[in-house]
């Protein structure tokens, strides 16, 4: 049987509500994406990439903001190949061209391999049961099925923005990160890259949404979650947006999503190996991450909140935080873990500025008590927090949250590539992970 070691993959995961905004052309997504310091994974989640309105939910969503993400995501993360021998740097995203092309194009032009598509399962029947632990690898002429980077199913899908400047095939060969998958469902939207010469290593990509919105199904909250397999490691990611509201008792709505996500998420299977152990939910994975908008409050009154904000006293301020009121009674995220959280709470703020919404006379009907809405937590070992931190962009009524892990994956010894980020570790036991808020 083949020898496999643990090596450790620098990921990053965001989190960002749009506020129902669609991102314009001159929105730089460099320091969001913290660019001048590599990862070899993104996993980026955002809610409320259109207006949760009748139109959007019950009839067909609007997918031309996701396109405009990707297109921005793609410069950002891609840039440096392209203007590096030139010695100059781009004007933000002003050159930006948008077409109309059909959504599978949109996403074929993010990919580092043209004309390839991903299989779902390569699993040999022989090696299968032979090890069926350790299924599967991909192979490297292979890329991702076009199904997985879609809302829509039929090639006439809704019209999406793509930059010009990127779908030209020739550009693949300058770019760092692939487009692993892009799924919209009504405003949840996320997208996962992987650094070019890791995507080989890719596999059994899948795809769950969870509705949890109006009538308790429908896509106006909910979640999408991603299911992969790297190297020989499973991996899986829920971008999810809760239940709103800071009412007394709404805390038990978001409980409910949370318990109902769990329960209803379910991954299909696809492995040919019928001796694979590929998980069909999402605890059956080896690492994962949850991100979103969770839209947990803080029990306190505006006044309340706001004094201890003045005053900087967070903990005290963290202690009144209804989801980590909840995970401490055992009602939700049991056993999940969390970073110490050292920001201000990211949530109401005035658009274009960094006052809370409700300090001014023309916002205080949109005043709402600061809270930290958006948030990432993690479950398995294999796991170490690098960093977690809001950014600051004033694009929107949210800030973007983001947080660096170091993620162990099982790799075999044969032939294996070393990790990009050239920081190898073994990981074996929670002893190995920083101390976190529980």
């Amino acid at each position: 049987m083949p020898i496999s070691q643990v090596q450790s993959f620098r990921v990053f995961v965001a989190t960002w509500n749009a506020g129902g905004k669609s991102p314009h052309s001159g929105l730089n997504l460099d320091d969001f994406l913290q660019v001048h310091d590599e990862s070899d994974i993104y996993v980026l989640g955002f809610q409320e990439i259109v207006p949760l309105n009748a139109g959007n939910v019950l009839v067909a969503e609007d997918s031309e903001p996701a396109a405009k993400w990707l297109a921005l995501i793609n410069q950002s993360l891609n840039r440096s190949c392209s203007v590096a021998s030139r010695g100059s740097k781009p004007a933000l995203c002003s050159s930006l061209r948008f077409q109309k092309p059909s959504l599978k194009k949109v996403c074929k032009s993010f990919r580092t391999e043209s004309r390839r598509r991903l299989k779902t399962c390569n699993c040999s029947p022989i090696l299968g049961r032979k090890y069926s632990k350790d299924c599967c690898v991909w192979p490297p002429s292979t890329n991702m099925t076009e199904e997985y980077c879609s809302s829509e199913e039929d090639e006439d899908g809704l019209g999406n923005y793509v930059s010009s400047e990127s779908s030209t095939p020739a550009s693949a060969s300058q770019m760092k990160y692939s487009l692993i998958t892009g799924k919209q469902m009504v405003g949840i939207f996320v997208t996962v890259w992987v650094r070019k010469e890791l995507v080989q290593h890719v596999s059994h990509l899948r795809i769950s949404n969870v509705g949890r919105g109006i009538l308790r199904c429908l896509g106006n909250k909910g979640c999408i979650s991603v299911s992969m397999s790297f190297h020989q490691t499973s991996f899986c990611f829920i971008c999810s947006h809760l239940a709103s509201g800071e009412k007394e008792g709404d805390e038990l709505k978001r409980n409910s999503d949370v318990i109902e996500i769990l329960k209803n998420t379910q991954f299909s299977r696809i492995c040919k190996s019928p001796w694979s152990r590929i998980p069909e939910k999402i605890m059956e994975h080896d690492r994962v991450i949850w991100l979103g908008d969770l839209n947990y409050r803080i029990a306190l009154s505006y006044s309340e909140t706001r004094k201890l904000l003045e005053q900087y006293k967070w903990d005290n301020l963290f202690d009144k935080d209804q989801l980590k009121i909840e995970r401490e009674a055992g009602r939700v995220f049991k056993g999940w873990k969390e970073g110490k959280i050292y920001f201000a709470p990211t949530y109401k703020y005035s658009y274009n500025s960094d006052t809370y919404a409700g300090e001014t006379i023309e916002t205080q009907k949109k005043r709402r008590t600061p809270a930290w809405c958006d948030r990432i937590l993690w479950y398995g070992d294999g796991i170490r927090q690098l960093s977690y931190r809001r950014g600051e962009s004033r694009f929107s009524d949210h800030r973007p949250v983001c947080a660096t892990f170091m993620i162990g994956a099982q790799v075999s010894s044969d032939g294996s590539r070393k990790a990009s980020s050239g920081f190898n570790m073994r990981v074996e036991s929670e002893e190995h992970l920083p101390l976190t808020r529980r």
